[in-house]
């Protein structure tokens, strides 16, 4: 399994690690309307997956923001952003910065998400900063679990697999 801190001390992370080439990982995870949505919903389409612990928290609300920002020049790509946060508090979240290229989703009601990728931390019951591309075909094509729960992702690599896979 990857090795994560958060705030520098380690966490445990509960799931299934998931590699490149892997077949993606089925989840349910809620919309801001609390239906569902799974990795069949966006079938057919490059999804770039952004994990999150907290849409309210500073590097959490850079990441979203620049996926939002990178998914409107993508075209056949559904970009989401995952995090234990409630629907109504991503909806209030997005609507306050203008978020429309992204989907919020939450995966509160019972971690499928957080199971299914390998990025539940045990100790704070929140999901591990992560991001996963997942090619038109459910393959998964680029893997990035972040080592200190703190900070950025590479952002630079996660938009060139996005590209490379579309």
């Amino acid at each position: 399994m990857a090795s994560v801190t958060f705030k520098g001390n380690p966490v445990t992370l509960l799931g299934q690690e998931v590699k490149v080439g892997d077949s993606a990982p089925n989840f349910t995870v809620l919309a801001n309307d609390m239906s569902e949505v799974n990795l069949s919903s966006s079938k057919g389409k490059v999804r770039l997956i952004s994990v999150i612990p907290s849409i309210d928290t500073g590097v959490c609300d850079a990441q979203t923001r620049k996926f939002n920002e990178e998914a409107a020049k993508l075209d056949n790509v559904e970009v989401l952003t995952v995090s234990v946060d409630l629907p109504f508090a991503q909806k209030r979240w997005c609507a306050a910065a203008g978020i429309e290229n992204v989907q919020t989703v939450s995966d509160h009601r019972d971690l499928s998400f957080g199971e299914a990728y390998g990025v539940i931390m045990q100790e704070l019951r929140l999901l591990a900063r992560s991001v996963f591309v997942v090619d038109s075909n459910d393959k998964v094509t680029y893997v990035e679990y972040v080592s200190e729960g703190t900070d950025h992702p590479n952002y630079e690599a996660a938009i060139a697999a996005v590209k490379a896979a579309n």
